[in-house]
């Protein structure tokens, strides 16, 4: 009985051995397997890097602001009996544009006068007698005097009635009119908008950084997608003489013609600042640089070689310096050369000697002045 069991427990043995050899053998083959196991390339597009000169800009976004902008307002109180003017009209400087009721005034206007031409006969007639000696100098002073009140009181009604005359103080665009015939306007009452838009102003923001290279007299050139396919060309004639604490921008204003009031005041517009002198760069689409708080890099494609020494398609990373854009495109100034094939789209799931498979079927967008479809 003792033997039957030591028989049978060795059975047992060996064939709990035989199993665990067996899957020992499974586990080197899987380990072998996957050790030479070699992942599928990764498909990218690529791009070859090539040397373009591009002008030294400086890309902002600018608001438009008129040259010359008022309300056009009344400056007395007084009834609209008559207006010379529809919303959005031109007008020149001078034209008048709504006339107050003055015949309160005009009536006041015929009795100064009256009273005037009789201050000047009496004062002409007194001062013929004081050289005749008949009336002493002192009424030939008091009747002089009375002449020039009763001027001044006309020259007064005058002013009053001129002021109730409401002209365009410069040439220029009217905007919505904001009164109606009949309305009794109190003073300082808005009337109309007035905004000169030939030439106009455009404010921008410069970097601390870049404001030194920003002159009076430089060249720019504005686009807006408003007025699509136009460029209007101006120069910076002025510069804030303080940085903006907020932003670390300093305000810069430059003038430009607007020929047929295209531009409208307020509205947001793309500047292109010229700074220098051209410079030569490595022209890549945005979607090529790998962008890292360690350092902004590309991922260039080559002939590598694995650790059997076999050759295969493969990508390096390479560490580059980016300054500016242009449309879809970014300049690299260093860490690339002319002629380098370099992945323009699938790098985020890159490392550094991963294998590649190109296919550029599909591009991704490289266009300098790009016109999106929803603009």
């Amino acid at each position: 009985m003792l033997k039957r069991m030591f028989f049978m427990l060795a059975v047992v043995i060996v064939i709990i051995a035989g199993l665990g050899f067996v899957k020992y053998r499974q586990i080197q083959t899987a380990i072998a397997q996957g050790s030479s196991f070699a992942p599928p390339p990764d498909a990218v597009t690529t791009v070859v890097a090539k040397s373009e000169t591009w002008p030294s800009t400086l890309n902002v976004i600018g608001t438009t602001a008129a040259i010359q902008g008022v309300t056009v307002s009344a400056d007395l109180p007084g009834a609209v009996d008559k207006i010379h003017f529809e919303s959005g009209q031109a007008v020149h400087a001078g034209d008048i544009l709504v006339e107050l009721d003055t015949r309160q005034e005009r009536a006041q206007l015929a009795a100064a006068e009256s009273d005037r031409d009789l201050a000047r006969i009496n004062s002409d007639r007194d001062q013929q007698l004081v050289k005749e000696g008949v009336v002493a100098r002192n009424q030939y002073d008091n009747s002089s005097a009375q002449q020039k009140s009763t001027e001044a009181k006309v020259g007064e009604i005058r002013a009053t009635i001129d002021r109730k005359t409401i002209k365009a103080p410069f040439s220029g665009i009217l905007g919505i009119r904001q009164i109606n015939l009949g309305q009794y306007l109190a003073a300082g009452q808005a009337i109309v908008s007035l905004q000169a838009l030939n030439p106009i102003y455009v404010n921008f923001g410069v970097p601390q950084q870049q404001s030194s290279l920003v002159q009076a007299g430089r060249t720019l050139r504005l686009t807006s997608d408003d007025v699509p396919g136009v460029e209007f060309a101006g120069r910076v004639t002025a510069i804030d003489s303080v940085v903006n604490e907020a932003t670390r921008n300093i305000q810069v204003q430059a003038t430009l013609a607007n020929p047929g009031g295209r531009l409208r005041p307020g509205m947001f517009v793309q500047v292109e600042l010229k700074l220098g002198a051209s410079r030569d760069v490595i022209s890549l689409p945005a979607s090529a640089i790998n962008y890292a708080p360690y350092g902004d890099s590309v991922f260039v494609v080559a002939d590598l070689k694995d650790p059997k020494g076999k050759t295969y398609r493969g990508v390096r990373q390479q560490f580059v310096k980016v300054e500016g854009s242009r449309g879809d495109q970014v300049a690299v100034v260093s860490g690339l050369k002319s002629g380098e094939e370099v992945v323009s789209s699938g790098v985020f799931k890159l490392r550094n000697g991963a294998a590649v498979q190109v296919n550029n079927k599909v591009q991704p967008p490289n266009n300098p002045k790009p016109k999106p479809e929803d603009s």
